[in-house]
């Protein structure tokens, strides 16, 4: 049986190693506005979009040249009905050499089309992954979002994210 959770795949001239680096470096390709370390098993770190999307991710597994897994803890989007969305999903990256060149494989375990966010959260991970993350191995710059002005303590509080 197929799964439904959203995943894709970009592959590369550069070394395993190489991607894992940019994977790890979140700051890089998905948002500036990252409050925590993203490179270690037990890492956890904010994220936030604007006030349209918060959420808080720990770091369950990391193998370099090899595997990333986060696991969502937290999560609020200002754009959908249900509240628990994201929360308690996996986001996997999977990485592997194929020939000379290497294959990332992303997946987001948990993010399906039933979910209210699918659509929105599908053109994003896709831009991330394909292009700002892709643009960041390939180049050494990716398009993360700009920096906000951070994560000020009444954000905090209020999506009680600490």
């Amino acid at each position: 049986m197929e799964t439904q959770d959203f995943n894709t795949t970009v592959v590369v001239d550069q070394t395993p190693m190489e991607v894992f680096n940019a994977v790890t470096n979140v700051r890089g390709w998905w948002s500036e506005e990252i409050d925590g370390d993203t490179s270690n098993v037990n890492d956890e770190f904010l994220y936030h979009y604007q006030d349209m999307h918060y959420c808080k991710v720990r770091l369950t597994e990391v193998t370099p040249g090899k595997k990333v897994i986060w696991h969502v803890l937290e999560n609020f989007f200002k754009f959908t009905n249900d509240k628990t969305e994201w929360r308690n999903t996996k986001i996997v990256f999977d990485i592997s050499r194929q020939g000379k060149q290497t294959q990332l494989h992303f997946t987001h375990v948990g993010l399906v089309p039933d979910y209210e966010c699918f659509e929105v959260c599908e053109e994003a991970w896709t831009n991330y992954i394909k292009l700002s993350l892709r643009n960041l191995i390939v180049s050494g710059k990716g398009q993360p979002n700009p920096r906000e002005g951070g994560f000020n303590e009444q954000i905090i509080k209020k999506w009680n994210l600490r």
